[in-house]
């Protein structure tokens, strides 16, 4: 099949353009691991002007001894909780009791991204499973229907990331496992 000369170009053109995006995003990472915490007076989230800012730790005097991270506030949470670094409490109410559950759900349905499995444990080793059942979340496999645009408008997932937890731009750390022509249990979902 002949393509017409100006096609050809402008498909290459696109195919290496596609090609440096993708390299750039691969080498991302490797060139943030250095953390950059702007002073908070720099921000653009606290004013200035305000006397009592100085009464705040820089996240730069806050953060720096915390395990590192690539992504959002390059701290990693998670390493941090398990390395002892940090002791959350669970609910604001002091009688909760914290019941870990080493559970992971499998989200299949999620279009042409690779699916998603969900880690109950590192979630439930900082929060009570009622800050996410039944509200947000129902118990049942399959009963809360939502979607990419949910979560980005900041509900479900959205509620936590990009906000406190790592943020949503990393769609590799929840879309983890690849799709595949293999038959997964109903009840997997």
């Amino acid at each position: 099949m002949a393509i017409k000369h100006g096609i050809a170009e402008r498909l290459l053109a696109v195919c290496v353009g596609l090609c440096i995006v993708q390299a750039t995003l691969a080498v991302e990472p490797v060139s943030r691991t250095a953390p950059h915490w702007l002073p908070l007076a720099q921000d653009e989230l606290h004013d200035p002007a305000v006397s009592a800012l100085n009464l705040l730790q820089n996240p730069s005097e806050a953060l720096s001894k915390f395990p590192r991270d690539v992504a959002g506030n390059q701290v990693d949470w998670v390493k941090a909780l398990e390395k002892g670094y940090i002791r959350p409490h669970v609910s604001i109410r002091s009688n909760t009791q914290i019941k870990v559950l080493d559970l992971d759900v499998l989200r299949r349905n999620t279009g042409e991204m690779d699916m998603v499995l969900f880690p109950h444990k590192q979630h439930t080793e900082w929060l009570a499973c009622s800050n996410c059942h039944e509200e947000l979340f129902k118990s049942k496999a399959g009963a809360t229907k939502f979607g990419m645009f949910d979560i980005l408008n900041g509900e479900y997932c959205g509620r936590c990331h990009g906000a406190v937890a790592f943020p949503l731009t990393e769609c590799k750390r929840c879309h983890n496992v690849p799709l595949s022509p293999i038959a997964i249990p109903a009840q997997a979902q």
